[in-house]
């Protein structure tokens, strides 16, 4: 319903799950789309996004060590869910099962019910009235607020939001989405000077120890 309301058809929008199997990066595409954004703009920002799911692959072709005629159509399935379930398993065997089952399944249920959405707002008729266009955001905020379990996860987040609605009105639609990217190593970056700051504090108290024997060896 939501790349309904995006204007996209309904071939396009069962396209864009079977081909992009990740719903991060369709809800970023898709919600780009929705503000008028250059669809060159839209697609690279579900790009960065879906980019954690190299790094996703490098650890699981370690783990499952599927033969490389095998890889290509595995890589279709690396997701999170997919990780999550591919790492909690005891045995190599155990894991190539929960990547397969996991993969197969949600695989088959999403583009099931991209299909049965698409078809569904086609009914409803005007998507806007319905207010759909709002669906995206709401969807992706829902799956994002449980990740943010830590205070520079929380800041990453904060300092994402601020770019992104700071930017919005001097950048064309998609861009402030890609400028919020900037948000993780800016927090890292100020995260690891006040760590490496706190590190030098503790390096300049002197030891009691040493204050002691001082003490001591003036009397």
């Amino acid at each position: 319903m939501t790349s309904a309301g995006s204007g996209l058809t309904l071939l396009q929008t069962c396209a864009l799950s079977l081909l992009v199997f990740t719903g991060a990066s369709q809800f970023a595409l898709v919600g780009a789309l929705a503000a008028g954004g250059n669809p060159f703009t839209a697609a690279a920002g579900a790009f960065f996004l879906g980019v954690r799911n190299a790094f996703y692959g490098l650890r699981l072709s370690q783990l499952l060590a599927l033969p490389r005629v095998m890889r290509p159509f595995a890589a279709q399935w690396v997701i999170d869910e997919t990780t999550a379930v591919t790492l909690a398993q005891p045995t190599r065997r155990a894991a190539r099962l929960g990547f397969t089952v996991t993969g197969a399944s949600l695989y088959v249920l999403w583009n099931l019910t991209t299909f049965l959405g698409a078809l569904g707002a086609k009914a409803l008729g005007d998507t806007d009235a319905w207010g759909l266009d709002a669906a995206g955001p709401a969807v992706f905020l829902a799956l994002l607020a449980p990740m943010l379990k830590t205070a520079t996860e929380r800041a990453v987040a904060a300092l994402a939001v601020l770019l992104g609605l700071g930017l919005l009105p001097v950048l064309p639609a998609g861009v402030p989405v890609l400028a919020a990217a900037l948000a993780a190593p800016a927090v890292l970056y100020l995260t690891g000077r006040r760590a490496s700051v706190a590190r030098d504090d503790v390096r300049d108290v002197p030891d009691p120890q040493d204050v002691r024997d001082v003490r001591g060896d003036d009397r």
